[in-house]
């Protein structure tokens, strides 16, 4: 059994998508007593927000449920993440596309969909929030919190059950 796990949400920029999966999934992690065994990051496979806050619309939804990611910044996924993560997933299948194009042959990480791991949602895909209202973003929300326990509970059993 390993002891450690590592995981990195990717999106196309960093600052709405996967910094919420981030945030959210810290979030059960915790309170699953969980984070000295679960690492959790985010990307983004574009270099338009490094160093950037997570959109604000983001965050103000993301605040209302509870999540805090004031303090996540925005970066670019590198090649080192994949050696690094056990698990690189992508919030839709462009930048899945991305991710499985830059994934050196000696990769271990297991790079897939995010939504793969929900179990509420039939959609394999968190679609981008960035142009649209306020509802977009508690979507987002909603989609995220199902893949995230699903994940959670994968992790569980994969790598943690005795």
């Amino acid at each position: 059994m390993m002891n450690k796990v590592s995981v990195v949400f990717v999106c196309m920029g960093n600052i709405c998508r996967s910094p919420t999966a981030e945030a959210v999934f810290r979030h059960y992690v915790e309170s699953a007593g969980l984070a000295k065994q679960i690492s959790i990051d985010s990307a983004g496979t574009h270099d338009y927000h490094i160093g950037d806050k997570p959109d604000s619309r983001a965050q103000r939804a993301a605040q209302q449920r509870g999540y805090d990611m004031s303090e996540l910044r925005g970066r670019q996924v590198v090649e080192e993440d994949f050696r690094q993560f056990d698990y690189v997933l992508a919030m839709d299948g462009a930048n899945l596309a991305i991710l499985q194009r830059i994934n050196p042959p000696d990769s271990d990480s297991q790079v897939g969909l995010f939504l793969e791991y929900a179990r509420h949602h039939i959609e394999r895909e968190v679609p981008d929030p960035y142009y649209g209202g306020a509802d977009g973003f508690e979507r987002v929300l909603d989609m995220v919190e199902d893949a995230a326990q699903g994940l959670l509970e994968e992790i569980r059993q994969r790598h943690f059950a005795a």
